[in-house]
């Protein structure tokens, strides 16, 4: 049996124990020992990007905003759907993670973070919310486990009222955003339709033939009836 290697920890502002770990060849997360990501299972991020980036191909110059560098896999998702005058904002609060990915030895997302379109900023995706109103076609927030499954009490304002107006605020006209989820929470989507999005949901494996099923929360402005 092959032994798990801890590459690197990392702790966030609030205390949590972060941990890149590898197992014959595969890369993963875990948050305080619990898994939150893994290069064996990333359908669900690779959808998130899909549902968020797939009509903006022929959009000029094109900004997305992706919440959570993880391994990466939202991020070469969205480049993939995306023109060669885009640009993709990547906001990660754990300088840690964005070193990991960066590692050349580790060979995660080297390429993609090289790729002229990619602006890596390190800091709180809340704060680059904020700082960029009118910013984004598209806002892609895969932070934590999701609403009602997080681990990091740093994300709890993306999903509140208060932290939904921000997000909306931030998306340029006919904007979308995208939020990946752990599980299905109709408290959260409550929470959207009270802010005045139209939301549609979606379930995704964790990978294409097996793992847990995995909800994508999909928002757009609710536009007035004629």
């Amino acid at each position: 049996m092959k032994r798990v290697e801890r590459l690197g920890e990392a702790r966030t502002p609030e205390g949590t124990l972060i941990e890149l770990h590898r197992h014959d060849g595969a890369y993963l997360i875990r948050a305080d020992g619990v898994e939150l990501m893994s290069t064996r299972r990333h359908l669900s991020e690779d959808r998130l990007a899909e549902v968020a980036c797939g009509g903006l191909r022929d959009v000029p110059n094109a900004r997305v905003l992706i919440g959570g560098l993880g391994l990466g896999f939202t991020l070469r998702a969205a480049l993939r759907h995306l023109a060669a005058d885009a640009e993709v904002v990547v906001a990660e609060l754990m300088a840690e993670v964005i070193a990991w990915n960066s590692e050349p030895t580790y060979n995660i997302s080297v390429e993609a973070i090289r790729d002229p379109r990619v602006r890596i900023v390190h800091d709180d995706v809340f704060n680059v919310l904020r700082s960029h109103p009118g910013g984004f076609n598209a806002i892609m927030l895969d932070t934590d486990n999701g609403p009602d499954g997080m681990i990091m009490s740093e994300n709890t304002q993306l999903y509140a009222a208060y932290g939904i107006g921000i997000t909306m605020n931030a998306l340029r006209v006919d904007g979308v955003i995208a939020y990946w989820s752990v599980a299905d929470d109709a408290r959260f989507v409550d929470a959207l339709e009270r802010s005045k999005l139209t939301v549609q949901s979606e379930r995704v494996r964790a990978h294409t033939t097996a793992g847990p099923m995995h909800t994508l929360y999909v928002a757009r402005e609710r536009r007035p009836a004629r």
